[in-house]
C-alpha cells in the first residue's frame, strides 16, 4: 500500500513537470526563440505556446520594445589633437529576434563598440570648434552607419544623440576666457554705440532747439516790429485827433473871448490898465535879467487909445464898439470827415493779428524729424490806412464828464 502511494506521487510529480515544460506563456512586446533538438524551430510572441517536452526548449526571450542605452564617456581625439570626452545615447529596437540571437552573441556590446569606433572616425576629421557646433551632423552620420551595420543583427537604430562633449579643463578655461573677452568686447562696442547715438541725439536736440529759438526770435522780432509800426501809426493818428480837438477848442475860446469883449464895450483906460497888468507877465522868465521900458511908452498908449476910441466933446478918447455883424460866415463843418478819427472800436484786422500771435505762442512744440526745420506761419500783414481805422482806443471812464468830446465841439 505504501509502495503504491509512492509510485502514484512520483507519477503526479512527473506529470506536473511534463505539463510545466509543455506550456509557455509569452507576453506581448516580447519574443521567444524556440529550438527543437538544438535547432531553430520558430519564433513566438504574445501567445500561449505548447512545447514538446524534452524536445522543444526556449533558447532566448527578446524584448521587442525600443530600448535606450547610454554608453559611458569615451575619449576621442579631434583633428587639432585635442582629447574630448563624448557621452552618447543610442535608441534602438530588435526587429528580428532570430538574427539578434544567432548572428551576434551580445548585440548591446556590439552596438556600443560600433558606436565608439564610428564616433572616433567622424570626430577625428573635425576640429574642436566643428565638433562643438556640429552635433546634428554627427548624430545623423552615426545613425546612418549604425543602422546599416546592425541590420544583419536584426536591430534598427532609431536615433543617436551626443549627450555631452567635454573638452580638457585647460581648453575649457581658455574657452571661458575667450567667451568672457568676446562678451566684454561686445559690451564695449554696445557702450560706444550707445554713447555715439546719445551724442548724435543730443546734437540733434541742440540743433533743433537752436533752430526753434532762432525761429522764435525771428517771430518775436517780426511781431515787435509790426507792433511798433502799428503803435506809431495809432499814436500819430491819435495826436492828429488831439490836435484837431485842441484847435477846435482854441477857435471856440477865441470866438467866445472876442464876443465877450464886444459885449463889454471896454474903455481905453481899461485897455491901458490891462496892458500894464500884462507887462509883468511878459518880463517874467528865467532868461530875462533886465527889462527896459521904452521912453515913448506914453505915445504908444496914446496911439493905442486913438486906434480903439474916438474923441469926444471934451477931447477925451472914448471906445466906440464896432457894429455887430449878424451875417458873419460860420466855420466850415467837417464833422463827417473827421468822425472816423474818434472811433474807439477795436480794428478787426489788429484783433485777428493779436489772436494769431497768441495762438502761435501757445502752440506746443512737437518733436520734428531730425534735420527737418519746423515751419512757422509768418504773421498776418496789417495794412495801415484809413480803411483799417487804426485809431487808439481812448480810455473809457465811468464819469460822463471824462468822455471823449464829439467832433465839432470845443468842450
Amino acid at each position: 500500500m505504501a509502495a503504491g502511494l509512492t509510485v502514484l506521487f512520483v507519477l503526479v510529480v512527473f506529470a506536473a513537470i511534463i505539463v510545466a515544460k509543455s506550456i509557455a506563456l509569452i507576453p506581448q512586446a516580447e519574443a521567444a526563440v524556440i529550438e527543437r533538438l538544438g535547432r531553430y524551430s520558430r519564433t513566438v510572441s504574445g501567445t500561449l505556446t505548447v512545447l514538446v517536452p524534452f524536445i522543444d526548449r526556449i533558447r532566448a526571450r527578446v524584448d521587442l520594445r525600443e530600448r535606450v542605452v547610454s554608453f559611458p564617456p569615451q575619449p576621442v581625439i579631434t583633428e587639432d589633437n585635442l582629447t574630448v570626452q563624448i557621452d552618447t545615447v543610442v535608441y534602438f529596437a530588435v526587429i528580428d529576434p532570430q538574427a539578434a540571437v544567432y548572428n551576434i552573441s551580445n548585440y548591446i556590446v556590439g552596438v556600443e563598440q560600433l558606436t565608439m569606433t564610428t564616433l572616433r572616425n567622424l570626430v577625428g576629421g573635425m576640429t574642436l570648434e566643428q565638433t562643438l557646433t556640429s552635433r546634428d551632423e554627427i548624430n545623423r552620420a552615426l545613425r546612418g552607419v549604425l543602422d546599416e551595420a546592425t541590420t544583419r543583427w536584426g536591430i534598427r537604430v532609431n536615433r543617436v544623440e551626443l549627450r555631452s562633449i567635454d573638452p580638457p579643463p585647460s581648453i575649457q578655461d581658455s574657452m571661458e576666457k575667450q567667451m568672457r573677452a568676446d562678451r566684454e568686447k561686445r559690451a564695449m562696442i554696445l557702450t560706444a554705440e550707445g554713447s555715439r547715438e546719445s551724442a548724435i541725439k543730443q546734437a540733434e536736440g541742440q540743433k533743433q532747439a537752436q533752430i526753434l529759438a532762432a525761429e522764435g526770435a525771428k517771430q518775436a522780432a517780426i511781431l515787435a516790429a509790426e507792433a511798433e509800426r502799428q503803435s506809431r501809426i495809432l499814436r500819430a493818428q491819435g495826436e492828429r485827433a488831439a490836435a484837431y480837438l485842441q484847435a477846435q477848442g482854441t477857435a471856440k475860446a477865441i470866438e467866445k473871448t472876442f464876443a465877450a469883449i464886444k459885449a463889454g464895450r471896454p474903455t481905453p483906460e481899461l485897455l491901458a490898465y490891462q496892458y500894464l497888468q500884462t507887462l509883468p507877465h511878459i518880463a517874467r522868465g528865467e532868461a530875462n535879467k533886465v527889462w527896459i521900458v521904452p521912453s515913448d511908452f506914453g505915445n504908444a498908449l496914446q496911439g493905442f487909445a486913438k486906434m480903439l476910441g474916438a474923441p469926444g466933446e471934451d477931447g477925451a478918447f472914448r471906445y466906440t464898439p464896432s457894429p455887430v455883424e449878424e451875417d458873419l460866415p460860420k466855420p466850415e463843418d467837417d464833422s463827417d470827415e473827421v468822425a472816423d478819427w474818434f472811433d474807439t472800436s477795436t480794428d478787426p484786422t489788429i484783433a485777428q493779428a493779436v489772436a494769431d500771435a497768441e495762438a502761435e505762442a501757445r502752440t506746443p512744440v512737437d518733436g520734428p524729424a531730425y534735420g527737418a526745420p519746423r515751419q512757422i506761419t509768418p504773421p498776418s500783414t496789417i495794412a495801415p490806412g484809413p480803411a483799417a481805422n487804426p485809431v487808439p482806443a481812448y480810455p473809457q471812464h465811468d464819469d460822463p464828464g471824462h468822455a471823449a468830446p464829439p467832433p465839432g465841439t470845443g468842450q
